[in-house]
């Protein structure tokens, strides 16, 4: 997909001044309601998980808290599985994929580990389908001490007593045609950049770190969501959006170079799933389930490894 108009807000070659953000802020339209969609489901599962409250973002009039749900009867002494969903808002099947697991996980890892899952990580986003916050910053890039995204601050200060316990963190996402048609012209516009257009890969795939490549973890993921949805083909020179495909299915590069958020935890089994929604040969109900099928196969392979 090719987009070779300038985006409607700001001048072209010029970054973003405060009147420009503002106008971006103004132009995001609430959508879906975080209340109705994420935390009245965590309150349904309040009898089978502890729900807490890790910060509150305060954008404008809203106010939002951040939760996220913990195994009833953790265990100091066993390692723990973090899955987080909707840093991106607007990526749907990550916070819904979050929310399934949780509804459909039982008591199959008590006494083996300890769950910690927070299904949406950017709620203001996420109520107007956008990939960046208020302050039009990406949170997934910004996970790192000095970081400008509160919902990425919050995160790593919730999560930090626990460094050196992480098993497995699984960080779900999405690429979606507005990718293209909207939030890669939009960064362009806020940089004072050119658009540069790239192919949305057509399927799922991993985005695997470098610094922690652990292809025999990242594969038994894709092999398991073959079964319920197909897997993106690299490009002609071995590529996916400019990266290396090292295996079928699975990018890598130096996620601590992005900040991402599956940096953060140190555990020894990372990775960040994409999901495409837009695909003729997919629903929404199979990249929900393609989640899901990710973060129990994940959390599977770290327990045996």
């Amino acid at each position: 997909m090719t987009n070779k108009q300038f985006y409607p807000i700001g001048t072209p070659g010029q970054p973003w001044t405060e009147r420009e953000k503002q106008l971006w802020q103004q132009s995001q339209t609430r959508s879906r309601s975080y209340k109705n969609d994420v935390l009245d489901v965590l309150e349904q599962l309040k009898h089978r998980y502890e729900i807490v409250q890790y910060g509150e973002l305060r954008y404008g009039d809203d106010r939002y808290p951040l939760m996220a749900a913990k195994s009833k009867n953790w265990d100091d002494n066993l390692p723990v599985a973090l899955i987080t969903g909707g840093v991106h808002g607007y990526e749907t099947s990550g916070v819904m994929g979050a929310l399934s697991f949780l509804t459909e996980c039982r008591s199959e890892y008590e006494g083996k580990l300890n769950l910690l899952v927070a299904p949406c990580v950017s709620p203001w986003a996420y109520e107007r389908i956008a990939r960046w916050n208020y302050d039009a910053v990406d949170p997934n890039r910004q996970f790192f001490a000095q970081g400008k995204a509160e919902e990425s601050r919050a995160l790593m200060k919730f999560t930090a007593p626990l460094k050196g316990q992480f098993a497995v963190h699984v960080d779900l996402h999405e690429t979606t045609d507005t990718d293209e048609s909207e939030f890669s012209p939009a960064l362009a516009a806020r940089d004072g950049l050119q658009p540069e257009p790239t192919r949305v890969p057509d399927g799922f795939y991993l985005v695997s770190d470098e610094q922690n490549s652990r292809l025999d973890f990242q594969s038994a993921i894709i092999a398991a969501v073959a079964h319920v949805t197909h897997i993106a083909p690299a490009e002609e020179d071995g590529t996916m959006l400019g990266f290396p495909v090292v295996s079928p299915g699975i990018v890598e590069y130096d996620n601590n170079a992005w900040h991402l958020c599956s940096t953060m935890t140190g555990a020894p089994f990372t990775t960040t799933t994409e999901v495409y929604p837009d695909s003729a040969e997919t629903t929404p109900e199979d990249c929900i389930r393609a989640q899901v099928v990710t973060v129990r196969r994940a959390i599977d392979f770290a327990l045996s490894n």
